[in-house]
């Protein structure tokens, strides 16, 4: 038995093949107007609105296809481009940026005494270890750095050069453990000692009892432990605590330097 799809495709010869020699037919008597043509022409009629009708889908489709296909190669074009202009706004507004910190480092250099020699570096690594808090700057014996100078910030203080190579130096930051700044009160003149404690804040140890100090209070370097120059910010007080029996008050400070995103310093290079 033959399958309807191999019936219809007979069935679509054998009408062509009708409409073929209908064709023939009518192309001897082209000026008739016989029985035979009008036959003819209603058994070809709708066979060639079928092709053309299918020739014009297809056209259609065709033009269609293709001005997709332009329309989604302009669109991929006009992505990229605006992927481009998107890195390029973030990198116009990262140097932004960099420009406003750097002015903030000159205006600092333009403050500080003649006597004081600036050099600005870049943080470029951080001290993988737990145990320590301490960042590499990109400068080093090279430029002028020794072990001992002191490393600030528009903001204040950021801490210590530790150690010292041909191109880098190894800076130990005031919130480290090991890290002691001798420092004072600015408002009431308040001596104590700023230890850091391996968090985001340090310790102002060493403040008797009875010394007037609050919180929000200002704690500047004192200039007495030799490391640092007298009078460079270092953070504000911002808890207080005093024992029922303790000689001193346990004071903690909040640093001015924001250290977790830090990127330019200044060390004070020996005059």
């Amino acid at each position: 038995m033959f399958s309807k799809r191999l019936l219809t495709t007979f069935c679509l010869i054998l009408f062509a093949a009708v409409n073929f020699i209908l064709l023939s037919i009518s192309a001897k008597h082209r000026q008739g107007n016989s029985a035979c043509d009008r036959v003819v022409m209603a058994g070809m009629a709708p066979f060639q609105e079928g092709v053309t009708q299918t020739i014009r889908f297809c056209e259609h489709v065709w033009r269609h296809y293709f001005s997709l296909v332009t329309t989604r190669q302009e669109s991929d074009h006009l992505q990229e481009v605006l992927a481009k202009m998107r890195l390029e706004k973030s990198q116009h507004l990262e140097s932004e940026i960099a420009c406003q910190r750097f002015r903030k480092l000159l205006l600092l250099d333009t403050d500080t005494p003649l006597s004081q020699r600036l050099l600005a570096a870049q943080i470029v690594g951080l001290d993988p270890s737990i145990w320590f808090r301490t960042v590499i700057i990109n400068k080093g014996v090279h430029d002028g750095v020794s072990k001992g100078m002191p490393v600030i910030a528009p903001e204040g203080i950021v801490g210590q050069v530790v150690a010292a190579s041909y191109g880098y130096a190894k800076v130990l930051l005031l919130t480290d453990r090991s890290s002691a700044i001798d420092a004072l009160v600015q408002r009431t003149r308040t001596r104590g000692i700023v230890e850091g404690e391996a968090k985001a804040y340090c310790h102002f140890k060493y403040v008797v009892r009875k010394a007037e100090i609050s919180v929000g209070d200002t704690v500047v370097s004192s200039g007495l432990d030799g490391v640092f120059p007298k009078g460079l910010r270092v953070g504000s007080v911002m808890e207080i605590s005093k024992g029922p029996s303790a000689i001193f008050q346990e004071v903690s400070i909040r640093p001015f330097v924001d250290l977790e995103r830090l990127e330019q310093v200044l060390v004070i290079l020996e005059s």
